[in-house]
């Protein structure tokens, strides 16, 4: 059972967040290699690229799905079938470090586009379900968890981290030093706090009297039973 009080808890949880929400959805180092697959929010504050265009895809999709007329079945059947037979497009891994341009343009295609399809597909499917509309909307919801798979299966892709001059990420990393600031300045001040919290506890051996310290003076003696003291 912890000794640190639930107050003091929830405070240095809270400190934890706030230290560490520059980079929680950043998802890569934070350094120059992969510096375009990443969006810069203010000064510090970062966000993947690839899974921000998957949320603004998806949610473009599904608010054109909802307010477009409903497309032909046929087509919406054609164009899940695509979805599905294009995910081994959408998880392959960048062959060699590209330009901010470039990783732009591949993750619009990529993570946009599909994920705008599959939103769309499905807000029709809802919106004006048939047999059709609604297999369709199956296949783009087999594709997303397709991709989830694979991306488990996969891993993280550290091909620039392969690249660069100053090796796998380390101690030396500078992608990975600013967090490492960041959570020593966290240690401190958290350790710091639960200091001040607990008091520290004198073990029982220092306040005994060694083999070399002077006998404790001898109190006044106690009367003998029966015989007052003068």
């Amino acid at each position: 059972m912890s000794r640190i009080p639930p107050g003091l808890a929830r405070r240095v949880d809270r400190l934890a967040w706030r230290a560490h929400a520059f980079h929680r959805w950043a998802h890569h180092p934070l350094c120059s290699w992969y510096a375009a697959e990443v969006v810069l929010l203010g000064r510090r504050a970062r966000l993947c690229l690839g899974c921000t265009l998957t949320a603004a895809g998806a949610g473009t999709g599904i608010a054109l799905g909802l307010l477009a007329p409903a497309a032909p079945g046929p087509a919406s059947l054609a164009a899940g079938l695509l979805l599905l037979a294009a995910v081994p497009l959408v998880v392959r891994p960048a062959l060699a470090p590209r330009g901010r341009a470039g990783a732009r343009a591949r993750k619009l295609l990529t993570r946009f586009l599909p994920a705008a399809a599959a939103g769309l597909l499905v807000a029709q499917a809802a919106g004006a379900p048939s047999a059709m509309r609604v297999s369709a909307a199956a296949l783009a919801a087999a594709g997303v968890g397709w991709v989830t798979a694979r991306y488990r299966h996969r891993g993280p892709d550290r091909a620039s981290c392969r690249a660069c001059p100053q090796g796998p990420p380390g101690a030396r990393c500078p992608g990975l030093a600013p967090i490492a600031r960041r959570e020593r300045a966290l240690s401190r001040l958290a350790g710091r706090w639960i200091a001040a919290a607990l008091p520290v506890p004198v073990p029982a051996a220092a306040t005994a009297p060694g083999p070399g310290s002077p006998p404790a003076p001898a109190g006044p003696a106690a009367s003998p039973p029966g015989r007052a003291r003068p």
